[in-house]
């Protein structure tokens, strides 16, 4: 089973809570995964940051969300009960409790407004993903843009700038030490393919001299 995005984790995180006690954050955690029959993998999917398990990321968010609607309270760190508007809220008897619902709620409607004003993502992806989630996938996808950009400009550069560039990197990737002059493009004509020299090899073989070719 795939992992449910958060806004499906809303009202079975209600239903949980329903019974007035205080609950931890942990408990939710593991009575959510059971509900929706997560593995363990699952489980510990991470976020493309690789920072934080999926799962655990979309069960906190789904927290927050019905925390600024004013369906559950914190009681102290990571514990919270429901509230007597999220009693109410239950005794509608709700097919769903997503976003689109939450918005019946002033206070949840100034958060989400602000929220949405402040991140500089796809608010479609914003209602989709938790938000953490929405900015990371922004992050990739500039990234990804961005790769493709700095590829089609190489392409249209002089061989020469090839050389020059290929031995720049290897200079800042550490190779060479921190000599100013750890590297050289050399490339011409008759040179068997030898694109440039580095002139000490830090992260290598110290024996030699690093050459690269094309």
């Amino acid at each position: 089973m795939s992992i449910p995005d958060f806004q499906s984790l809303m009202l079975p995180f209600m239903e949980y809570v329903a019974d007035g006690k205080e609950h931890s954050l942990r408990e939710i955690i593991d009575f959510l995964a059971s509900h929706f029959g997560l593995n363990e993998a699952e489980r510990k999917q991470l976020l493309p940051s690789g920072k934080q398990s999926m799962f655990n990321n979309r069960v906190g968010w789904t927290r927050t969300y019905l925390k600024k609607a004013g369906l559950i309270k914190p009681t102290k760190k990571a514990h919270f009960q429901i509230t007597t508007r999220g009693m109410e809220c239950l005794r509608e008897n709700p097919p769903v409790i997503n976003v689109k619902f939450l918005k019946k709620y002033p206070e949840f409607i100034d958060f989400h407004t602000h929220k949405k004003g402040a991140e500089n993502v796809d608010l479609d992806i914003l209602d989709e993903t938790s938000p953490e989630e929405a900015l990371e996938m922004s992050y990739q996808k500039i990234r990804q843009d961005l790769a493709v950009e700095l590829l089609e400009a190489i392409k249209k550069c002089s061989p020469e700038f090839f050389e020059r560039l290929v031995v720049e990197l290897l200079v800042n990737m550490g190779y060479g030490g921190s000599r100013k002059d750890a590297g050289e493009a050399i490339g011409q004509s008759g040179d068997e393919g030898i694109d440039g020299i580095i002139k000490e090899d830090r992260l290598g073989d110290e024996s030699g001299r690093p050459r690269t070719g094309g």
